[in-house]
């Protein structure tokens, strides 16, 4: 039998998650599915792990590190069936999660994108639960204006979300040369060819502790982030995409003065509207790098106390 959905999981050292993220799938009330698991290039015991595994459901692909975004296109090449969920080898999902995706599926033939609503584990013990502007908490359906909705809380998170694969045989996959939110990147390209629809329950929990400290690695001047310019011809006819773009933008740009980098900042920040830069975020740009390095680390000893807030809203 065909399986109803092909979920893809990318997996790069994990081994100490990968085990319980895999449970959340195969505990699923809907089983028709199967699991593409695509190890990229692990060098702990990641592979082993899930080689103990015993399901047939279960198919698994090794190839050399190539990143995220190569994995999961490599998992989209290889699934076989017509709706392709997506799931970080640390996050989980929980038991209802691929049920309600089908029932959305149902409701909502339209859409090519479904997403899940989730909510953010930012230590052992805080989750916080994600609202999206415009959209009422007890709401499921089409999306009216997906970049809105997400200047918040983004409607479409990797773990949260389902696409027809006709998406991926028409658009292609992720950008594999981007190595710092290539998902983004990708959901803005479907979210403005095709209608996006979102669940009403909340069935993903996104691991943003682990996530924290596997980022905090990379250097930021040593990422090759999205090129927002290729949407320059969309940003002129959408107003909302543009505010998206330009929080993105003003992101990056803080991220690199904090960095030391001023010349890639300021390149940002000459192609963000001023209008879309709050009070907050002008303050601490004109801050010298050194106590922008020290505010950072304060706000993540607070993150991993349980107290969380954003500085672009």
């Amino acid at each position: 039998m065909t399986p109803f959905f092909s979920i893809i999981i990318p997996v790069y050292n994990k081994e100490k998650f990968v085990k319980n993220t895999l449970d959340t799938v195969l505990n699923q009330t809907f089983q028709n599915y199967e699991v593409i698991v695509v190890n990229d290039g692990s060098t702990d015991n990641s592979l082993e792990i899930l080689r103990s595994i015993n399901d047939p459901r279960l198919k698994i692909f090794s190839q050399e590190n190539q990143g995220a975004a190569a994995s999961r296109n490599k998992g989209m090449e290889k699934a076989t069936a017509s709706y392709v969920c997506f799931l970080d080898a640390d996050d989980s999902w929980k038991t209802d999660h691929l049920a309600v995706l089908a029932g959305a599926i149902m409701k909502f033939p339209d859409a090519k994108m479904f997403c899940s609503r989730y909510v953010t584990q930012i230590n052992h013990n805080t989750f916080i639960k994600n609202n999206f502007l415009d959209i009422a908490d007890d709401y499921e359906g089409y999306v009216d204006d997906f970049f809105k909705s997400s200047y918040i809380n983004r409607v479409a998170l990797t773990s949260a979300v389902c696409i027809h694969k006709s998406v991926f045989e028409e658009l292609g996959g992720f950008n594999s040369t981007t190595c710092s939110t290539e998902d983004l990147e990708y959901w803005i390209k479907i979210a403005l060819a095709y209608k996006v629809a979102i669940t009403a329950k909340t069935t993903m929990v996104y691991n943003f502790v682990t996530d924290n400290a596997s980022l905090s690695k990379i250097h930021i001047t040593k990422k090759t982030v999205p090129d927002f310019d290729i949407y320059a011809g969309e940003e002129l006819q959408n107003p909302s995409l543009k505010r998206f773009l330009d929080l993105y933008r003003v992101e990056y740009a803080l991220q690199y003065k904090i960095a030391g980098d001023l010349q890639r900042s300021r390149a940002l920040l000459q192609k963000t509207d001023p209008k879309n830069i709050n009070f907050k975020t002008k303050l601490l740009m004109g801050l010298p790098s050194a106590v922008l390095q020290k505010l950072l680390k304060i706000k993540h000893i607070l993150k991993s106390k349980g107290i969380d807030f954003s500085i672009y809203h």
